[in-house]
């Protein structure tokens, strides 16, 4: 039987697919159902049909699943976010358990007595709520022309008016309805994708979950300018609202500046203010530049993280603090976090003796913590903002054996490689600098390392980055992936010349409520590869 758009049909959903929506079968047609979840039973309407299978929307739930549960967010169905929000959180943890070995076997290759042998349980939270400390808001119009912030619609660029996430932390709210009021007030224009016009087209909210900094960052559709810089750079003088010694007179990026810094800054927390440039017509959220124009550029959060293989290694028990910039990248879930680093840890194995790549290292989060329990650390990232946020949290943290390069991992792990010792200035070398930010000495050493650790985005990493890491033969491999299903394609290369074995993996659930995880392999070394 072939469904016709807007056909209503009953179907009972018996499994779910890897977005969340539900699956049942109908007169032995496949339909892939949204807003529904396994056991319930739909009247669905057909929104897009195929030869062999077809999509469609739930339109009323004759009867619920008994994993079914009262969604907190009356905007879970519109919003993008929350795919599994109608579905209790021990069924979400199920789901995603399945979703990581699925994957694996179905796109990575590995037999499923492989992946039953070496897979952990996943780690759940008792918080599944307001555990964000990052949101990026799109800031648009509605129907009548009033300026609106909150989420886009799945698969759409539809803004869904929401300023109380319950992702997120409640401050959030706040913050918005000053920030949306004062547009309204003065007559700020939103951005309008269509047009590329209109000024204000995202707000970033970051908040320190330890120490409650909240940090605001409004993103504009705007070139910087040398003059913008200049101006940014004088010192602002009689300012009494703000406590900082950081102050810097602000170039009038908005309308009425002054008065919405005095509002924000009433905000419990308010540590950072600032405004990123993004005049390009790109879906990319931040521009390159950013202008702190309230308080500190930066704010602080602390992680803590044990290494359990360990218990009474110095280093293994500890604490450490982190600078955060509005580009940045920081884990969303602070809670999670501390399972999924102390996890990362405990599967590298170290002694104290090693040394360690961290690929894709961020701001230096993972980096430090592996220092502590390591001889020497190589972190690489591309953004030039995070290795300067890396190079100073390992001064803050008193850590001299991490050390820090700018680049993308795929160029610089096959650099140091094939090149070995830098060709750099005998001053350069001197100060640590091969005339690019990157300090190369040792790093004969670490063509050889014990352990490689990567944690990439959600692409997954380069062809030419897996080879070297496969030429470098490290005794181990520690890959954190937010995509369990770019995970499954590079673990298969990685193991697929039999040099490298699974014998370690686990979920951690990062993102309650949505159908991401992140999951933490250990590949070993065969023995005589």
């Amino acid at each position: 039987m072939n469904f016709q758009k807007n056909d209503t049909v009953t179907v009972t959903i018996e499994d779910m697919g890897s977005d969340g929506q539900g699956i049942g079968r109908a007169d032995g047609f496949t339909l892939f159902v949204k807003d529904a979840v396994v056991g319930d039973t739909v009247e669905a309407r057909i929104v897009k049909n195929k030869k062999t299978y077809a999509y469609a929307r739930t339109e009323k739930v004759l009867t619920p699943s008994p994993f079914r549960v009262e969604p907190k967010c009356s905007f879970h169905r519109q919003c993008g976010g929350c795919q599994l929000q109608v579905l209790s959180y021990e069924k979400q943890l199920e789901f995603k358990q399945d979703k990581i070995r699925n994957n694996l076997i179905r796109i990575g290759g590995f037999s499923p007595e492989d992946i039953d042998r070496c897979m952990e349980p996943i780690v759940g939270t008792k918080q599944p709520f307001r555990y964000r400390n990052k949101a990026q808001y799109p800031v648009g119009t509605d129907r009548d022309g009033n300026v609106i912030a909150g989420f886009y619609a799945g698969r759409t660029h539809s803004i869904v008016a929401n300023t109380d996430c319950i992702l997120g932390p409640e401050e959030n709210r706040e913050i918005l309805e000053i920030i949306l009021n004062h547009m309204r007030k003065h007559r700020i224009s939103a951005y309008d994708e269509t047009t590329g016009e209109g000024l204000v087209r995202h707000i970033l909210i970051r908040k320190g979950f330890t120490g409650s900094e909240i940090m605001v960052c409004l993103v504009l559709n705007k070139k910087m300018t040398d003059a913008s810089f200049k101006e940014a750079g004088r010192q602002k003088e009689g300012d009494k609202y703000n406590p900082y010694t950081y102050n810097l007179r602000p170039h009038e990026w908005i309308a009425g500046q002054e008065e919405l810094l005095r509002r924000l800054s009433h905000v419990e927390g308010m540590t950072s203010v600032s405004v990123n440039c993004n005049a390009e017509r790109t879906n990319v959220i931040l521009g390159k530049e950013v202008v702190t124009i309230w308080g500190c550029p930066a704010i602080t959060d602390t992680i803590h993280v044990r290494d359990m293989n360990r218990p009474d290694f110095p280093f293994t028990d500890r604490e450490l603090s982190f600078s955060i910039s509005p580009l940045s990248f920081y884990q969303v879930n602070p809670v999670q976090t501390e399972k999924l680093y102390s996890l990362a840890l405990q599967y590298a194995e170290l002694t104290g003796q090693e040394t360690v790549w961290d690929l894709y290292c961020g701001i230096g989060t993972i980096s430090l913590f592996l220092a502590g329990s390591a001889r020497k650390v190589c972190g690489v990232e591309i953004v030039p903002q995070a290795i300067e946020d890396a190079r100073e949290n390992a001064r803050r943290n008193g850590i001299a054996n991490a050390e820090f390069f700018l680049g993308k991992a795929e160029e610089v792990l096959p650099e140091f490689y094939a090149g070995g010792e830098s060709n750099g200035t005998e001053e350069n070398r001197e100060n640590g600098d091969n005339g690019h930010g990157n300090n190369r000495r040792g790093s004969r050493e670490m063509c050889h390392p014990d352990v490689i650790v990567v944690d990439p985005p959600r692409k997954g990493c380069d062809e030419a980055c897996l080879a070297t890491m496969l030429k470098m033969q490290p005794e181990r491999i520690v890959y954190i992936s937010c995509d369990s299903a770019t995970l499954a394609r590079d673990l298969k290369i990685l193991c697929a010349g039999g040099q490298y074995r699974i014998e370690r993996l686990r979920g951690v659930d990062m993102f309650p409520q949505g159908v991401h995880v992140e999951t933490v392999v250990l590949m070993s070394r065969v023995e005589g590869k």
